[in-house]
């Protein structure tokens, strides 16, 4: 298997399950800063010219939450899905879609938020950042009240699983916010100690050559 990749965008949470699994793959860094996302060899992987794809024998797939899911019920020894037709294989689905659909939507709007608005339009961008920081705290609070909920130590409960490389990838992108960061929390700040202390997680910060502060 081949994870395309760049350090620290959501390549991190297929490659940390990928850690977590600890099945023989690949990386292969696809490079931002030089466009590599764009070129036609990239666009024949992922015609949306985004990170991450996986790459597996003939199977071609993107979207990180397809991604994890599928390596996650390709090797059901590692325990991270629930079982199928189960209350909490649902709730599964429902936090990953979140995740995705929810949360990393209102991140990306907040890190490009010229996306947004007409070219040129400097204070309507700075508007949509403003609005999109606002409500990640909200839907961090989001997060924290579900952990205060069932107090498990992690994301699911007492079972870790992909959700948690999922919430993990997220939060740490919340690490450099003027508002509240995830960390500050009550629930996701010890949280995301016992995540920084996953030999996966620290192979996998280590292997993406990132620096501190993680969270």
């Amino acid at each position: 298997m081949e994870l395309h990749y760049y350090p620290s965008t959501a390549a991190m949470v297929p490659h940390i399950v990928l850690e977590d699994i600890g099945v023989p793959y690949q990386r292969v860094l696809v490079d931002r800063l030089q466009n590599a996302h764009k070129t036609p060899a990239y666009l024949q992987l992922n015609p949306n010219g985004l990170i991450p794809v996986l790459v597996d024998g003939d199977l071609v797939l993107y979207e990180t939450a397809a991604i994890c899911l599928h390596l996650s019920d390709m090797f059901p020894d590692a325990r991270l899905v629930p079982p199928v037709g189960t209350a909490a294989r649902a709730h599964f689905y429902k936090w990953l879609m979140w995740l995705t659909n929810t949360l990393q939507a209102t991140l990306i709007t907040y890190f490009y938020p010229e996306r947004s608005v007409a070219p040129g339009n400097t204070a309507g961008a700075a508007e949509v950042k403003a609005q999109a920081e606002a409500k990640v705290g909200g839907l961090l609070d989001q997060l924290d009240a579900e952990l205060a909920r069932h107090a498990g130590p992690w994301f699911a409960g007492e079972q870790y699983s992909a959700l948690d490389a999922y919430v993990f990838t997220l939060c740490r992108w919340t690490r450099n916010f003027q508002s509240p960061a995830a960390r500050t929390r009550p629930q996701l700040g010890p949280y995301l100690q016992r995540m920084l202390a996953r030999p996966a997680v620290l192979r996998v910060l280590a292997a993406e050559e990132l620096a501190p502060p993680f969270v």
